[in-house]
């Protein structure tokens, strides 16, 4: 008869897994924390760069972009921790930021390959910028600044319409159809808005002139 020590065989056991247990959590906390800060600066460059401090825009995404090179170490050692979904998150809120960035001073959008990050979560990203476009536009145009409204409105056609034709299961895309839905009814409201307070800007012109014309045939 076999003397097996269960007593040694369970301990052991539970040594092991104590460690791996403790790894892992380790490397869940380092993540949520590197996504939490990733996510609080790529936020407040986006409110810099719509305030127009592009400077200051400019030096949190690089600050924001060592905390997403450290994301990539765990998802060598602990895969299953950097694809649970909020890293991913983190990730989209930093390629909208840039996107964001790059629209507003009309400078070239950066690749997925020059940001470190894979093309589901970028294009989710970009997709989301479109709601910062809109908030552009309607920004200027509280200002009483049409200029680039129409190119911007344009812009946001292009990139839905790129977005829509990554056909592919949200699997693979990591969501890209439920932002592009998302983003379709965003583009239509900005549309809708824009277009009335172009007409209400013609409106005004005419009647300006109007009146000036009256005015100088009154005088006469």
């Amino acid at each position: 008869m076999i003397n097996l020590d269960r007593q040694s065989e369970l301990n052991a056991l539970s040594e092991e897994a104590h460690s791996f247990f403790a790894q892992k959590h380790a490397a869940r906390e380092r993540a949520l924390n590197l996504s939490r800060t990733t996510t609080q600066l790529s936020a407040t460059a986006i409110r810099s760069a719509h305030r127009h401090q592009f400077d200051e825009a400019r030096a949190l995404l690089d600050t924001a972009r060592d905390r997403v090179a450290e994301m990539k170490e765990i998802q060598e050692s602990h895969p299953d921790i950097y694809y649970a979904g909020f890293v991913q998150d983190a990730q989209k809120e930093y390629v909208e930021a840039n996107s964001t960035l790059a629209f507003i001073t009309g400078t070239p959008l950066p690749h997925p390959n020059d940001l470190g990050i894979a093309h589901g979560a970028y294009l989710n990203g970009l997709g989301e910028a479109i709601g910062e476009i809109r908030r552009y536009i309607l920004d200027s145009l509280r200002r009483g600044d049409a200029s680039r409204c129409e190119e911007l409105l344009d812009l946001m056609d292009q990139i839905y319409t790129h977005l829509f034709t990554m056909d592919f299961p949200e699997a693979i895309t990591g969501g890209l159809r439920r932002t592009t839905d998302a983003m379709r009814s965003i583009i239509e409201r900005t549309r809708g808005d824009l277009t009335a307070t172009l007409r209400q800007q013609t409106l005004e012109q005419s009647l300006t002139q109007l009146w000036n014309r009256l005015t100088r045939e009154d005088l006469d």
